[in-house]
């Protein structure tokens, strides 16, 4: 029979410290232009990610967007309307149903464009405004944030929309709008997310 030993299990070497920190570095090795436009631009960049991995990334640039949630409590504050737009989108090869949105401008504050765009699209004015949450689209690829604001007590007033904008506005219930979402009829995503956050905000009882 083999003799006992009185061997300590081995413990698991622990990483150092420095190790750690090294392997969430993000370092852009390089980037390069592929494609300039108007709205944004497309960069190549090789990059190495937490881990020490090297990869090369092709990301959208984009200033930012904002979307605006604007809703009129005036005659029935438990089920307000919504200020929504219609409007064809050429890469969805269909008319969307949508809040408003748009992008900022380089050097303003998103809560300004919040503000010109619902003018700009809508002829909406608001007196109150909160931001409700901030999110990115596709980070797999794109860079753009987009910030939801929700704005109270509105007026109406004349839009001015940009010459390549054929919008419809629509006032629905918040009610119409959440039976819409529940049968799929509902497919834009700022959309999705600013109504389902704002319902979800109202029941938790923040407004």
């Amino acid at each position: 029979m083999p003799a006992k030993t009185n061997k300590a299990p081995s413990a698991t070497p622990r990483p150092a410290a420095g190790k750690k920190k090294a392997a969430a570095r993000v370092k852009l090795i390089s980037s390069k232009v592929a494609y300039k436009g108007k709205v944004f631009s497309v960069y190549t960049d090789k990059v190495q990610e937490p881990g020490g991995f090297v990869n090369t990334r092709d990301v959208i640039r984009h200033n930012g967007s904002i979307v605006i949630l604007a809703v009129d409590e005036s005659k029935d504050a438990s089920d307000p309307e919504i200020i929504l737009e219609r409007q064809y989108r050429h890469a969805a090869g269909q008319i969307l149903l949508e809040l408003p949105a748009g992008r900022i401008e380089p050097g303003e504050a998103p809560l300004a464009a919040a503000k010109r765009e619902m003018i700009e699209e809508t002829g909406y004015r608001a007196r109150r405004w909160t931001h409700l949450t901030k999110y990115y689209a596709s980070p797999g690829f794109l860079g753009e944030s987009m910030n939801i604001y929700l704005a109270r007590d509105i007026r109406q007033g004349a839009a001015d929309p940009e010459a390549d904008e054929q919008i419809e506005v629509v006032r629905m219930r918040l009610s119409e709008v959440l039976a819409m979402i529940a049968a799929d009829k509902v497919h834009d995503g700022k959309t999705l997310i600013g109504v389902l956050f704002y319902d979800a905000a109202r029941r938790a009882g923040r407004f």
